[in-house]
């Protein structure tokens, strides 16, 4: 007699994903795109530190986070998560600084001494990126600035879901109840601004602000054909407890997420053939021809290998800015089974 056949043991493994509502993880909401061998239940929010906030508080099994986020759940050796090398976030952040125009902020150099505001956390994934960036390449201190930390243009709730170090000789304030970031480098309050969200000064064109790379399309495109980085802001972790149960899980999640984004790309590919006339941008089927003659036919690449630089420096920036201790190795925070990926 032939012994009774074995049902995989993830076939009713139920999941909770959450991630925002990217053109890269559209098919995976929609259904398009299945994750073998589990019952997926997909949730987003309206703002993404809700989903980073729900993840750490252990009401999602999988969810997007942010790296700096990630690296702060860390408690000596070991996170609570660990990350597969998806990226449903990345960004230059050249466009990420603005200056108040009456400042004395010319160049990069001259943020130096300033009082500068920042979205959300002291370094956050914007800021550490920003900042980085501005420390290899023109000198900047962070240590010599006064920093305040809060909300853009609405009040926002205190970010109390993660450690918020920072170097003891780095000036770091909350901003003052009912105040805005947005308004102050409006008003010249504060001489600068770090910020993943553009405020609505800059939106509505107010003649007091400026980016302090106004050419920053070029100026990004130039740093990416000099450095090969293209900066990551957000990846995808896993509980650890779920995958101690679930050996394996971390491939077909993985793999669930490189087929979602192969989708969009196809999207995007057929779209050319009609000039993308299906989204009111004009000439983005040149935009598209662009950005992969600078970066590449796979220019939203995940993997390690790929992304390789991109996470070193984000990973040595961490450190230099004194967010964590030491300086983390990509085989500490990504699953082993996905490093060569």
């Amino acid at each position: 007699m032939s012994e009774p056949k074995r049902s995989d043991p993830r076939s009713h493994l139920p999941l909770d994903i959450a991630f925002w509502n990217y053109d890269r993880t559209q098919a995976l909401a929609d259904g398009r795109v299945k994750i073998p061998g589990v019952d997926t239940t997909f949730h987003s929010a309206k703002i993404v530190t809700e989903i980073f906030e729900g993840a750490v508080h252990g009401k999602y099994q999988v969810s997007e986070l942010g790296l700096t986020y990630f690296l702060r759940t860390f408690q000596g050796s070991q996170s609570p998560f660990v990350a597969i090398p998806v990226f449903p976030n990345r960004a230059f952040r050249h466009a990420a600084i603005y200056v108040n125009k009456a400042s004395g902020i010319r160049t990069p150099s001259d943020l130096n001494g300033k009082t500068i505001g920042e979205l959300a956390l002291y370094s956050h994934d914007a800021g550490i990126m920003a900042k980085g960036m501005l420390m290899d390449e023109h000198g900047f201190r962070p240590e010599s600035c006064r920093w305040i930390v809060g909300g853009l243009d609405w009040p926002m709730k205190p970010i109390d879901f993660v450690a918020k170090p920072h170097p003891e000789n780095v000036a770091v304030s909350d901003i003052a109840e009912g105040k805005e970031l947005g308004a102050m480098l409006d008003s010249g309050e504060i001489d600068a601004l770090i910020s993943a969200d553009n405020p609505k000064c800059i939106l509505e064109n107010s003649p007091n602000v400026t980016r302090l790379f106004p050419d920053y399309p070029d100026v990004e495109r130039a740093y990416y054909q000099r450095t090969g980085i293209f900066p990551i802001m957000h990846t995808v972790v896993i509980r650890r407890d779920v995958l101690a149960q679930s050996p394996g899980l971390a491939q077909i999640i993985y793999k669930g997420f490189c087929e979602a984004k192969d989708e969009a790309v196809k999207q995007y590919e057929f779209g050319r053939i009609f000039n993308n006339m299906a989204n009111m941008i004009p000439w983005l089927t040149h935009r598209i021809d662009t950005d992969k003659e600078i970066l590449g036919s796979d220019w939203w690449p995940y993997g390690i290998e790929a992304n390789r630089k991109a996470l070193e420096a984000v990973l040595r920036y961490h450190y230099e800015q004194g967010i964590t201790s030491r300086r983390f190795s990509l085989e500490e925070i990504f699953v082993p089974e996905l490093l060569q990926t």
